[in-house]
C-alpha cells in the first residue's frame, strides 16, 4: 500500500506555497515502435488486443504509455502494471478532452475558488487545503467512461482504448462536504459544478471550450467526494490534476475534474455540452441498446453519473506472449473492482468458462479499491488453452458473459478471456 503522508510532508514535497510544478507536453519522446507497423485491428473477435495498437510514447513524469492521441493527449497504461492493487503514479493513464492543458501551477497565486450562491463565498490558498481541513484517505478506482471501447461491435467512435484506461490509486485530501459547509450552501441551490483549468477548441459549434461537469445538491457522492493534493503519497503528476483534483468514488472518471479551480452553486441546471448531449447512456438496467432501437428513437438517455462502474476483473498474467509447459505451475493473477460494492469473490476458468473454481483474493484496500487476486494453475494436457475470469462484488452484481452496446461506448464489462498455448515438457 502506498505510504501516508502528514500535513507538514505534504507541504515539505512541495516547498510551500511557492513551489511551481511545470512541463512541456509536447516534448513526447516516441519509441522505435512507433516507426514499424501496427498489428491491424480487425475487431474483438474471441480474444481482443489487451491494450489499444498505439506507440509507445514518454511524457514528463510518466514511463513509457500507448498514445491514443495527443491534442488531446490520451495515453494508456500498459498491461504489466495491474499486477498489484495500485497503479504507479508514473505509470496512470491520462484523459483530456480539451487540447490546452496547464504545464505550470504557481502554488504562490492558484486558488480553489467557491463562487455562486453560497453564503461565504471562498478562495482557498493550496496551503490553506492541506492545513486548515482535516484530511482523508481513500483508495479508488479511476475508469474512462470509454475504457474497453475498442471491444464494441458495432463500432462507436471515440477513442478506441484497450483496458488500459484506469488506474487505483490511495488519494489523499479533503472532503468535498467540509469545503462546502465552510462556504455556506444557500436556500434554491440545484446544482453543484465543478471546473479545471483545461480548455480550448471542442466539438465545433458546441459550446464546449470549457469543460464543466455538475452533480445536483441531493446526490449521495457529493457526501463521499474528495478534492485530493496527493496520489500514492506524493503530490499528483501535472497530467493526472496537479495541484487538486475531484476524487468521485465508483463513478466514471469525467466527474474527476483534474486541476480543479472552480466549485459553484448552481440556482440553474447545467446543460452545457459536456453534461448534455455528451456522456449519456441508454437509462435501461445495464446501459445497452441496439443500433436499430436508437435509430428508431426509441432510446431514452441519461447521465453517465446516474450509474456506478460495473463489476470488472482483468487476467494481468499470463498475457498469452510465452507458452506455459505442461505438469509446470503458474499462477493466474489480476485485479477485480466494482464501483457498485467491494469485491467479495473471483473466479478462475482454465476451460473457456465451462467449469469455475474461487481464486485467493488479496488484501482487502476498500469497497472502491482494486483487489488483487491469484489462482495457481498447473496445466495437465498440452495445447491450446482458454483462461477466464469473473468477478462478484458485495452487492450480488457478476461479470456477464456477454457484452453491451451504447452509442457511446461505455459501460463494458464482459468477462475477461486469455488464450495461452502450453507445450509438453
Amino acid at each position: 500500500m502506498p505510504s501516508v503522508s502528514t500535513r507538514r510532508d505534504v507541504l515539505g514535497m512541495l516547498g510551500g506555497v511557492g513551489a511551481l510544478l511545470a512541463f512541456k507536453p509536447a516534448l513526447a519522446v516516441v519509441s522505435p515502435q512507433a516507426q514499424s507497423p501496427l498489428a491491424a485491428f480487425t475487431g474483438p473477435g474471441p480474444n481482443p488486443f489487451w491494450n489499444g495498437v498505439g506507440p509507445y510514447v514518454t511524457y514528463p513524469q510518466k514511463l513509457p504509455l500507448l498514445r491514443l492521441t495527443d491534442r488531446p493527449i490520451q495515453l494508456e497504461t500498459p498491461r504489466q502494471y495491474f499486477r498489484s492493487a495500485f497503479t504507479p503514479n508514473e505509470a496512470f493513464y491520462v484523459r483530456y478532452h480539451l487540447p490546452d492543458i496547464p504545464n505550470a501551477v504557481d502554488l504562490a497565486t492558484w486558488r480553489l475558488t467557491l463562487e455562486g450562491n453560497f453564503d461565504r463565498p471562498l478562495q482557498l490558498s493550496f496551503d490553506q487545503l492541506v492545513k486548515e481541513f482535516k484530511p482523508v484517505q481513500i483508495a479508488a478506482v479511476n475508469q474512462c467512461s470509454g475504457n474497453s471501447r475498442s471491444y464494441f461491435q458495432p463500432r462507436v467512435p471515440g477513442g478506441q482504448w484497450g483496458n488500459g484506461a484506469m488506474g487505483n490509486a490511495m488519494w489523499t485530501g479533503v472532503r468535498l462536504k467540509d469545503l462546502l459547509r465552510r462556504a455556506g450552501i444557500k436556500a434554491g441551490t440545484v446544482q453543484i459544478q465543478f471546473e479545471g483549468l483545461d480548455h480550448g477548441p471542442g466539438p465545433a459549434d458546441k459550446g464546449s471550450g470549457r469543460f464543466l461537469k455538475s452533480w445536483n445538491i441531493d446526490e449521495s457522492i457529493l457526501n463521499e467526494a474528495v478534492v485530493a493534493y496527493l496520489m500514492n503519497g506524493e503530490p499528483l503528476p501535472m497530467l493526472n490534476g496537479f495541484p487538486v483534483r475531484m476524487v468521485m468514488p465508483g463513478k466514471f472518471a469525467t466527474y474527476w475534474t483534474k486541476h480543479l479551480s472552480f466549485i459553484r452553486a448552481l440556482t440553474k441546471p447545467d446543460t452545457n455540452f459536456w453534461m448534455y448531449p455528451a456522456y449519456q447512456v441508454p437509462d435501461t438496467p445495464n446501459g445497452s441498446t441496439t443500433p436499430a432501437d436508437l435509430k428508431a428513437g426509441k432510446v431514452k438517455m441519461a447521465p453517465i453519473g446516474h450509474v456506478n462502474m460495473p463489476v470488472r476483473s482483468f487476467i494481468a498474467t499470463p498475457d498469452g506472449s510465452v507458452p506455459l509447459v505442461r505438469g509446470m505451475r503458474t499462477s493466474i493473477r489480476g485485479v477485480a473492482f466494482s464501483g457498485q460494492g467491494k469485491i467479495v469473490r473471483v473466479d478462475v476458468s482454465v476451460d473457456g468458462g465451462k467449469t469455475w473454481k474461487p481464486a485467493t483474493l488479496g488484501a482487502d484496500h476498500g469497497a472502491y479499491s482494486f483487489r488483487e487476486y491469484s489462482f495457481n494453475w498447473t496445466p495437465s494436457a498440452a495445447g491450446n488453452q482458454t483462461i477466464a475470469v469473473r468477478a462478484h462484488d458485495a452487492k450480488g452484481h457478476v461479470q456477464p458473459d456477454s457484452g453491451v452496446w451504447n452509442p457511446g461506448g461505455y459501460l463494458w464489462n464482459k468477462i475477461e478471456q486469455q488464450d495461452v498455448v502450453v507445450l509438453s515438457a
